[in-house]
């Protein structure tokens, strides 16, 4: 069920994302505005366009997910492939995505301490350059 559903859910998500599938969704709403007069603005048509934009986002959620959920795997198995093979890489990085949330913002503010004292060597760096 699983391999069946993957290629559905890209296929579905290659054509959804299309600057036709947009075209024909606001096709379909314009026409839509358009028949309001005819059929006197009615709880019916209002019904119509709730009801089919309704069930499309439904479906449509699974299928985002299941696309986003592959993307994101395929990205963490590159990621992971190139810190494993890089010289002087550290392996604690290779799964983040099995650390607690206290461990992860830990590590953010590490990052963003080391980033901090970059930027701070950088502008004593200029400063210097200057009075040169």
């Amino acid at each position: 069920m699983n391999e069946p559903f993957r290629k559905f859910s890209g296929r579905m998500a290659a054509i959804v994302g299309s600057a036709n599938a947009f075209l024909l969704a606001l096709s379909v709403v314009v026409v839509w505005i358009i028949t309001g007069p005819i059929f006197d603005f009615s709880n019916t048509w209002q019904l119509f366009i709730n009801t089919g934009t309704t069930i499309v986002t439904f479906l449509m959620v699974f299928i985002i997910q299941n696309t986003q959920n592959r993307d994101t795997k395929s990205i963490r198995l590159q990621l992971d492939e190139l810190i494993s093979t890089a010289k002087g890489a550290s392996d604690l990085y290779l799964d983040l995505d099995e650390m607690s949330d206290d461990e992860l913002e830990r590590l953010r503010q590490q990052f963003k301490q080391a980033h901090e004292r970059v930027e701070r060597h950088h502008k004593a760096r200029k400063q210097q350059q200057q009075k040169s």
